[in-house]
């Protein structure tokens, strides 16, 4: 059996990020997916950015990492007032941004699990949303009906089993609703394997120096700072 972590939303938490790796560092995953956002909302989305590409092996956009590189390209759909996010960030680093695909797909043990962000392909599948507004999940943009979902955007993790396969969100690694830790998915199976096989799908929770991810805000001129800090503080959503 294979050890494959999804994680997303990053969103500039240099400090959660870096509990994340020390765990990773113990659990050593055989692969790591990002599941999107790691910009935005937080005050160092140039080194999130960074550290994403050097530590996992696939990614996929999420909404703010599309919002951040449209609105570099001054697209009138996005807020000029972000402007500090995409200046952080340099050329380079958008243009990247910008090749993420917006979906995946993995099979693990016999199950096909579709991969994406939430938004914007899809809407955001949050915890306490009615089963039947997470059916859209299991189908991807070409149409292909898959075993399961993973995702991001939520900042809740869950793992729900319902009869069109499981529904999956990684929960938020630097800016969690709910309780405020690091928060990532471990799935354990056959990666590759059409072959129905024992699964295991589990939630990390890492605690992390979140006053420290506040005080660092407040050494950069964050959009909504307060708010972002509130966010990360209590977990409670602020904008």
């Amino acid at each position: 059996m294979q050890k494959l972590l999804f994680l997303a939303d990053l969103h500039g938490n240099m400090p959660a990020t870096a509990a994340l790796e020390k765990e990773m560092e113990r659990i050593k995953p055989d692969d790591v997916w990002f599941l999107g956002d790691c910009v935005g909302k937080g005050p160092e989305g140039d080194k999130t950015l960074d550290w994403v590409r050097k530590n996992c092996n696939h990614f996929i956009a999420g909404n703010w990492d599309e919002g951040v590189y449209k609105c570099a390209k001054e697209d009138p759909d996005f807020k000029a007032s972000d402007a500090f996010y995409y200046q952080q960030l340099g050329e380079e680093r958008l243009e990247w941004l910008e090749s993420l695909p917006l979906e995946d797909e993995v099979l693990i043990s016999g199950i096909n699990f579709r991969l994406l962000h939430g938004r914007p392909t899809d809407i955001n599948y949050h915890p306490y949303l009615p089963l039947d507004e997470l059916r859209p999940g299991f189908t991807d943009s070409k149409g292909k009906v898959h075993g399961g979902f993973i995702c991001g955007d939520s900042h809740m993790p869950y793992v729900l089993e319902m009869d069109m396969g499981y529904a999956i969100n990684t929960g938020s690694v630097g800016n969690s609703f709910g309780v405020t830790r690091c928060h990532a998915l471990l799935i354990e199976g056959e990666l590759g394997s059409s072959e129905t096989a024992p699964i295991s799908m589990n939630i990390l929770s890492i605690p992390y120096d979140n006053k420290l991810a506040a005080k660092i805000a407040d050494e950069y001129p964050v959009p909504n700072k307060e708010a972002y800090k509130n966010e990360v503080l209590t977990g409670v959503y602020s904008r």
